[in-house]
């Protein structure tokens, strides 16, 4: 029996994996990770990334034959970056996926070219390109770029490795012709000798090296497969492979990652899409509406109580709340000075906790409609994963809200993603806990209304606000 292990590589914690090829997970553990932030600076020492990753490898593979181990893969956040020696060796900490030291201004002018070519139009100022042009000010000679997973990868192998083209993205490279833009990072003085080489997702990088394997449990030898990053791996481990399938993952704020044939081109720049391993297109977006309203709005209540509370209530919520986590939104429109409101008069803390969940599936809904706009195909399944599919009450409204059915999976984790990335049989190892069909709730009165409250404060366009209309009448 084969086993694969998935690494998932966050802001919080490091997740490993090792999973056996019919889905059983026989072992996992996390180890925390620490940050420090001060204003738009967020940092971490890579060097605790490999003792954790270390620690928790070695816990999660405590129980598993050295000889079942066949494939390691690594996932990591989008957009964080460091430089390090010719050694590997860390030379800067670590600049987070959202640190927001940079100025994007420059990477923009160079390679607006490129980026519209991309679809994604320009950069902001948390990816990975600009952050670089920040660390090449006080850069010393010979210094490297790693992106997070790079950076753990190398130690596995004992080498340098290749980065792939999913963490890659935020730096520029061209996922079309899967290369650096070298006529835009000549333009933006990067030294070429400091870049890695690209490969895709599910690449091989080398095998894991003596020294690792003391350090990590993870046996000499095995093959270590490129990895992607955490949004992708999450996909992965939802199983949207397909073309038209999508994953909305619904925690503390909501993202949507599917799969198409074709490059998507947005021109609202908040549609993005990364490589698949085989060639294809995963286009998503990330929106600042979620989950994370509910612990700010309603402090110390019991957020399971009032789901039960709410779901036995006749009908659907009588008001809906823009659930901004914070100002400004990012998908699906770009929207700087948006922020939360309520329509109606919630009485109470049931109704106030319904209105928030019924504004979330709605800007879910308007996402996909906007992506529909675009010519993304999305009439494939829909599978839901995050901490909002706890609520089987939340679940359900989503379900009414698409006007289709939504499935659930029994694990969807990042670290399960890189498990079927090195090597394990996705058919086998990602396995379905139930589809939840729609009740027949008839939402499209206040749906519309809110698509109107959208367009009426000047944050939603009339194109998308005019298609959601139209989408919403067939």
């Amino acid at each position: 029996m084969s086993v694969w292990v998935g690494i998932d590589l966050g802001t919080q914690s490091v997740r490993a994996m090792a999973v056996a090829g019919d889905g059983q997970v026989l072992g996992t553990a996390s180890r925390p990770l620490t940050s420090h932030r001060d204003g738009p600076r967020h940092e971490q020492d890579p060097e605790q990334w490999w003792r954790e990753l270390a620690a928790a490898t070695r816990e999660a593979l405590r129980d598993v034959p050295p000889e079942q181990v066949a494939g390691v893969a690594v996932a990591a956040t989008s957009g964080t970056i460091l430089l390090t020696g010719p050694d590997g060796r860390a030379l800067t900490p670590a600049l987070m996926y959202d640190d927001r030291r940079a100025d994007a201004t420059r990477a923009n002018e160079a390679g607006a070219r490129v980026w519209e070519r991309l679809g994604y139009r320009r950069m902001q100022p948390n990816w990975a390109l600009p952050k670089l042009l920040w660390l090449l000010q006080d850069a010393p000679a010979g210094a490297r770029l790693a992106h997070q997973n790079d950076f753990v990868n190398r130690r596995l192998v004992g080498h340098e490795v290749a980065t792939d083209l999913s963490n890659a993205l935020k730096t520029g490279v061209d996922l079309i012709e899967e290369r650096w833009p070298s006529e835009v990072l000549d333009a933006l003085d990067v030294p070429a000798d400091m870049l890695p080489e690209v490969v895709r997702p599910g690449a091989r990088l080398g095998v894991v090296c003596a020294a690792a394997a003391e350090e990590t449990g993870i046996p000499a030898g095995t093959p270590v497969i490129a990895g992607t990053t955490d949004g992708c791996a999450a996909q992965l481990g939802a199983g949207a492979t397909r073309v038209g399938s999508w994953n909305s993952v619904l925690g503390t704020t909501l993202v949507l990652k599917g799969v198409t044939k074709e490059l998507i081109h947005d021109p609202l720049g908040v549609v993005y899409s990364h490589r698949a391993p085989d060639g294809s297109w995963l286009p998503g977006g990330a929106s600042s509406t979620g989950a994370g309203v509910l612990s700010r709005d309603l402090p110390g209540r019991d957020l399971d109580a009032l789901s039960a509370q709410a779901a036995d209530r006749p009908g659907p919520p009588a008001s809906v709340t823009y659930p901004l986590v914070s100002r400004g939104e990012r998908f699906p429109f770009d929207a700087p000075g948006a922020e939360g409101f309520t329509l109606g008069s919630p009485a109470d803390d049931v109704e106030r906790y319904a209105a928030i969940l019924l504004g979330a599936a709605f800007v879910e809904r308007l996402c996909f409609d906007y992506l529909d706009l675009l010519g993304a195909p999305v009439d494939g399944e829909i599978i839901l994963t995050g901490g909002a599919t706890r609520s089987a009450y939340w679940t359900r409204l989503r379900a009414d809200v698409l006007g289709r059915p939504v499935t659930l999976r029994e694990n969807a984790e990042p670290a399960l993603g890189m498990a079927v990335l090195a090597g394990g049989d996705p058919e086998r190892m990602i396995r379905t806990r139930a589809v939840v069909d729609p009740s027949g709730a008839d939402l499209t009165e206040p749906y519309l209304r809110f698509v109107t409250e959208l367009e009426g404060r000047g944050w939603l366009d009339p194109a998308p606000a005019r298609h959601a209309r139209e989408r919403t009448a067939r």
